[in-house]
């Protein structure tokens, strides 16, 4: 198999190295755990994480996610006892955070073995990963990583003498990337990729139109309980969130433009408009466009606004949307973050310039300099804010884990010749109603709690 090259951006390099210590973690060790030898209470040594003392604060923040879980749940309830991924060894680069745990337990609970790796290098939250390496899990990550960090966590995950993955879940797409770089015969014992980010899948999209994708893959981002759950409510809650943690800013009054009008960015403007801001829209697609006009937004190009605006965020997965030559325009004190996956949205790497001078205010929060004084507020370096700076609703995210967890089954057990080398949608029938099963499954717990305040008045 030749070598493919791969057109879609790596994330770029970080130039310069701050602390970034975790909200959640109160620890003053510098020590990279690169350089640390730890082992779990049972002597297993196959993890590379902050602090394996932190694994009981981790196992309580799992157990509070199991709660607000009850579609993951119901699911490994269901099918532990048939073991539908029995023989599946699936290596995973996504968030690691609590929500995340539970999906991990339950691929387990359904027969999975699991390596498992950070797809963002500020959203580890270190005592769930300290919690799963306790419980046997193999995961590489924690808050704060270097680039070079993120690689090698990847690497370590990957390239292990005696494992070889057979299912693949990434978020991003740079867990796929890396294989089809380094280790590109893996994919002839792969079955198939799950992806659930709108970044990863426009990377499939590339692959399957170039010819060099080598196995199925299901697009779950464009799920419908994907699409209209996480990426709608997930952001209406947690941008406001992410806001607050990091900058204390006020919103009523606020001039606000939101790049994109997907999912992602519906949920957005609307937090935003409930708060007082007022709200502008960039839209390229027509019918998003449209939709934002008809829900009472201004319709504007990001050059009409950006001299003006107080705060602009990316929501597109796209890169270069904000440029060099927007960050020089717009007004000092502006307020500059990112909600989408991809951290090329906004033009980082043009701001590392000798020119510019870089001020580090608090954790994820960087004050850009310019010559003559005036300065942007850039939160997260430009990487995805909610995750990042703050943490996001888990019962939404357990729907998108359901189908996660779904979308393995399909793809594990899937007869040959079912699914080609291309990208997937979920089907809306697969395994007896199993979208129904997940959306009935949270709603029962709403209507539950719904009808036992009822029953209380």
């Amino acid at each position: 198999m030749t070598l493919p090259s791969c057109t879609c951006p790596a994330p770029e390099k970080r130039v310069c190295s701050w602390p970034s210590a975790s909200y959640t973690d109160s620890s003053d060790d510098e020590t990279s755990p690169r350089d640390k030898q730890q082992k779990n209470s049972k002597g297993n040594g196959d993890f590379c994480i902050k602090n394996i003392k932190q694994a009981d604060f981790g196992r309580r923040e799992i157990e509070i996610a199991e709660q607000e879980m009850p579609a993951l749940m119901a699911l490994r309830k269901r099918a532990q006892g048939e073991k539908p991924l029995a023989g599946a060894k699936v290596v995973g680069c996504t968030h690691i955070t609590a929500q995340t745990a539970v999906l991990m337990e339950t691929l387990s609970a359904l027969g999975a073995q699991c390596r498992w790796a950070a797809c963002n290098i500020y959203s580890t939250q270190n005592e769930v990963a300290a919690a799963l390496a306790e419980g046997g899990f193999s995961v590489f990550a924690w808050k704060g990583e270097s680039e070079d960090d993120f690689w090698w966590c990847i690497d370590r995950c990957v390239n292990v003498e005696g494992w070889q993955p057979n299912m693949i879940l990434d978020d991003g797409g740079d867990l796929t990337h890396w294989i089809y770089k380094k280790y590109p015969s893996m994919f002839k014992k792969i079955k198939g990729i799950v992806e659930e980010s709108v970044t990863g899948v426009h990377r499939l999209y590339q692959l399957s139109k170039a010819g060099k994708l080598c196995v199925p893959a299901m697009n779950v981002n464009d799920s419908v309980t994907k699409q209209k759950f996480d990426n709608l409510y997930c952001c209406r809650e947690s941008i406001l969130d992410g806001y607050k943690r990091t900058t204390d800013v006020m919103f009523g009054g606020k001039q606000v433009v939101v790049c994109g009008y997907g999912e992602v960015g519906k949920g957005c403007c609307a937090a935003l408009k409930a708060m007082g801001s007022i709200v502008y829209v960039t839209e390229i697609d027509p019918i998003c466009a449209l939709q934002a006009c008809m829900d009472g937004f201004r319709l504007v190009k990001l050059n009409e606004v950006i001299r003006q605006v107080d705060i602009v965020i990316t929501c597109t997965g796209n890169k270069n949307v904000v440029v060099r030559e927007h960050l020089d325009r717009m007004k000092n004190g502006c307020i500059v973050c990112n909600m989408g996956h991809s951290n090329t949205e906004i033009d980082v790497a043009s701001l590392r310039t000798p020119e510019l001078t870089w001020e580090r205010v608090r954790s994820q929060v960087d004050h850009v300099i310019w010559p003559d004084g005036k300065r942007i507020v850039l939160l997260a370096e430009g990487r995805l804010l909610n995750l990042s700076c703050s943490t996001v609703p888990t019962f939404v995210l357990s729907i998108t884990a359901t189908t996660q967890a779904l979308a393995l089954i399909e793809l594990y057990n899937a007869p040959e010749g079912r699914y080609k080398q291309d990208v997937y949608l979920l089907p809306k029938k697969m395994g007896k109603g199993f979208f129904s099963f997940t959306v009935v499954n949270q709603l029962k717990v709403l209507m539950n709690r719904h009808r036992k305040i009822c029953q209380e008045l």
